[in-house]
């Protein structure tokens, strides 16, 4: 449908906790799912929320085939996932560098856990039930943490291993942003 513009991090939108879908199968929510993986195709992106360009409701898409910004990361099959539920299946963390699209040019280093489950519905209201373990499960992870109002660098704990890609990694790309 649309390619929208996607907010960049102090952007009033993005610190809000978003509000729960209450109808599905809605003309404005396929437009929005729609304009979602517009944006996320065009910056090449692994997910996006829908704060992030603007909609302050809890939906997120992500997805990630071979892409040539992120060569070696683990497929992650492509979803929408509306009203999500994320339980946590374990203690283990990891810490993994992340970038975001409301965060450009930057990349840091965050500790997410390794396994969970994730749960909510597809656009039309079918359920969603899934467990998901690395790459998959920090995607979900970084994506439903924009419904609550939290960007990547807020779960920082070590600001030294946050800094722009290009002098971090001088010509090489260390993975995707969102």
């Amino acid at each position: 449908m649309a390619i929208r513009e996607v907010l960049r991090m102090g952007h009033p939108v993005l610190r809000q906790v978003a509000r729960p879908v209450e109808r599905f199968g809605t003309p404005e929510l396929d437009r929005l799912v729609e304009d979602m993986q517009d944006t996320m195709a065009h910056e090449d992106g692994a997910g996006l929320a829908a704060p992030q360009i603007g909609e302050s409701v809890r939906v997120v898409i992500f997805g990630v085939t071979a892409n040539p910004r992120y060569p070696d990361a683990e497929e992650v099959p492509f979803t929408v996932l509306v009203n999500p539920v994320v339980t946590f299946l374990g203690e283990d963390m990891e810490d993994g560098w992340e970038g975001c699209l409301s965060v450009p040019g930057l990349r840091g280093v965050v500790p997410r856990r390794t396994k969970l489950r994730y749960s909510g519905f597809d656009a039309r209201g079918r359920p969603i039930e899934r467990v998901a373990e690395g790459f998959h499960a920090r995607v979900v992870q970084h994506e439903c943490d924009h419904l609550d109002g939290i960007l990547y660098p807020m779960r920082m704990p070590d600001m030294s291993r946050f800094g722009f890609t290009d002098v971090l990694f001088p010509g090489d790309d260390p993975g995707p942003d969102d």
